[in-house]
């Protein structure tokens, strides 16, 4: 027996390649994933522009994605086949002092499903079980398939620690900073301005929670909250420049590495800027937003606006390299049941 799963050999070399059927071993869940989403990161993964300390090819790409448990190892109790669920897909080691700290997105031992081992863009993956979340009755799997980047974004904004009735600023108009615009309502703000680079995007970030779309970047000003969303270095200094003073600015981006952002050096201090940078996201963080998301508070599905089977693979991919029109979460149909 073999099992689809979407394969980069090596850097520029990608297909569906048949791999041997999975087994769980101790403590382990097999899952048959539903969704398995795509993002700019993947991108980078399949050209090879990735930090090689954080990926290791042959790689089964997918670190965002939701299914049906099919497997559980021996000590597995919390889940049964036929449960679906999400998985966190850092792995974190639990013995370090980081993680004995709750912060397991820095975890001394980076591991990363889709990243340093096979992830959900295949017919079957296995997780660590303390990894696994079960979903409440009446989640979809859709909505569900986005637990990953939204836990991305609630842990950057814990971090900040918004206050309700502020002015709120996001720089981008990608998934990050869509999904920032959704739930940065959960803190009351009093507007979201999200600046974007694409008119088509207008109708979505009004659809998702943002006040005020725009593309012109005089508009990103006097922001109690700048939320930094793209991962370019020229939309970290605008989103530090349009923070009022005694405001914060949260970065969720990843610019290339080895880039360097220019500011006149006062400019932190003389404004009493807060500056917090985040970096994936918790086990704390990930199992908030599966209870948001049991609780209907927030509802992530509603930024896809592409779907393809496995077998379209390089469709998703031009999508995400030459968006045309509203672009959303896009999103791979691996299981021919998959319903939203």
């Amino acid at each position: 027996m073999t099992r689809r799963a979407l394969v980069v050999s090596q850097p520029g070399v990608i297909g569906i390649l048949e791999r041997p059927t999975l087994a769980p071993g101790p403590e382990e869940v097999v899952v048959r994933p539903a969704y398995c989403g795509l993002c700019g990161t993947d991108l980078e993964l399949r050209q090879g522009d990735v930090d090689p300390a954080f990926v290791t090819y042959p790689l089964t790409l997918g670190h965002e994605w939701s299914g049906t448990v099919e497997a559980v190892g021996d000590g597995v109790r919390h889940v049964t086949p036929g449960d679906r669920c999400v998985a966190e897909c850092i792995v974190p080691c639990g013995q370090c002092e980081n993680c004995l700290e709750g912060q397991t997105n820095t975890c001394e031992v980076y591991d990363e499903l889709g990243f340093t081992r096979e992830g959900g863009a295949s017919d079957q993956v296995v997780v660590p079980a303390r990894l696994v979340h079960r979903l409440a009755d009446g989640v979809g799997l859709l909505d569900a398939a986005l637990v990953e980047p939204s836990s991305v974004v609630f842990r950057g904004l814990e971090k900040a620690a918004p206050r309700p009735g502020g002015r709120v600023v996001v720089i981008g108009d990608g998934t990050i900073a869509l999904l920032a615009a959704h739930l940065i309502g959960l803190w009351s703000p009093r507007e979201v301005v999200l600046v974007g680079r694409r008119a088509e995007q207008e109708e979505l970030a009004l659809a998702v929670g943002a006040t005020h779309f725009t593309t012109d970047d005089a508009e990103a000003s006097n922001a109690d909250l700048a939320i930094e969303a793209v991962g370019a270095t020229v939309a970290i200094e605008t989103a530090i420049r349009a923070t009022r003073r005694g405001g914060t600015v949260v970065l969720l981006g990843l610019p290339p590495t080895g880039q360097t952002v220019e500011l006149p050096a006062d400019l932190l201090v003389n404004n009493d800027l807060t500056l917090a940078a985040s970096f994936g996201y918790t086990s704390a963080a990930w199992a908030r937003v599966v209870d948001l998301l049991s609780a209907g508070k927030i509802a992530p599905g509603r930024l896809v606006t592409h779907r393809f089977p496995l077998e379209r693979f390089e469709d998703a991919f031009a999508v995400l390299a030459a968006p045309s029109g509203t672009r959303g979460k896009v999103l791979l149909d691996i299981a021919e049941e998959a319903t939203n």
